[in-house]
């Protein structure tokens, strides 16, 4: 039977001596579907709608980057370096060819992967991100510092201000999909640890200081989804991805920020399935 985001076992792999959890979601099929996930995240942060909506046709796979939540090691301090660690991770499975769905930082990690291992990768989703140097990412720090200080005023969770706008249906989205990431209630993930949120940090901040010029190098198809009104990775990032990428489409959600293909979690893996045939 296969795997849902409920349901599916957490596993571990021996990645250069270092153990990386991950977990399978759907049936096996020709090109897997590889998860990179965002600054702060584990396992159990992913939308269970959009894995469960990918898993319908592919088979998906979520994992923990060296020295995140359950896996070992420390967490780099630079993009590359993670990008060559989601590398080693994906050849120790034994694949060789795989998509990529990177959000946020993930899709920092998506777009060096391609550039390094072009032959790696089929295609590419990149949603809530942008190039490197991009416009307002290095103060993404601030940004995360301002919700947690905001969430604790209020009495809600930073998610609420960085994923979701702050209209009455961003915010109504934004408890349905913290309710959603609380439906798995065994196995769960090891929490994360502040210094790896400090290395991730680190590794936005000089992403966001970087050339951008290596992306003409990128020519899979890609595409690029983004809420009309990101507050992480400002939404002239993903324009800009668009621009600079050869083979791009563009998506933007209305009423949305960050987190917008959560918020519209159906019509975004419809499109992710589209794009993906």
């Amino acid at each position: 039977m296969a795997m849902t985001f409920e349901t599916a076992t957490t596993k571990a792999i021996d990645v250069s001596g270092t153990s990386f959890v991950y977990r399978e979601f759907g049936e096996k099929g020709d090109v897997p579907v590889v998860l990179l996930h965002h600054l702060t995240a584990v396992l159990d942060d992913w939308d269970p709608r959009v894995v469960d909506g990918l898993a319908a046709e592919h088979h998906v796979i979520a994992f923990d980057n060296r020295g995140v939540g359950g896996s070992g090691g420390s967490t780099p301090t630079s993009v590359e370096e993670m990008a060559r660690d989601t590398v080693a991770f994906i050849r120790a499975l034994g694949l060789s060819k795989v998509d990529l769905l990177g959000f946020s930082l993930g899709g920092f990690i998506a777009q060096v992967v391609a550039q390094e291992q072009p032959d790696l990768v089929r295609k590419i989703i990149i949603a809530g991100a942008g190039p490197a140097g991009g416009e307002g990412i290095s103060n993404m720090g601030a940004v995360l510092q301002d919700a947690v200080a905001k969430a604790g005023a209020s009495g809600k969770h930073p998610k609420h201000f960085l994923f979701f706008s702050q209209t009455s249906n961003g915010q109504a989205a934004a408890n349905a999909f913290l309710a959603r990431l609380n439906e798995r209630k065994e196995d769960r993930d090891a929490p994360m640890s502040n210094e790896t949120i400090g290395a991730q940090l680190t590794a936005i901040h000089a992403w966001g200081r970087g050339d951008p010029s290596k992306l003409r190098e990128i020519h899979h198809p890609v595409l690029v989804a983004n809420g009309d009104d990101d507050v992480m990775a400002p939404t002239i990032n993903s324009f800009e991805l668009a621009r600079r990428l050869p083979n791009a489409q563009l998506s933007i959600f209305p009423d949305a920020s960050h987190g917008g293909i959560f918020q519209y979690h159906a019509v975004f893996v419809q499109q992710a399935l589209d794009f993906l045939r």
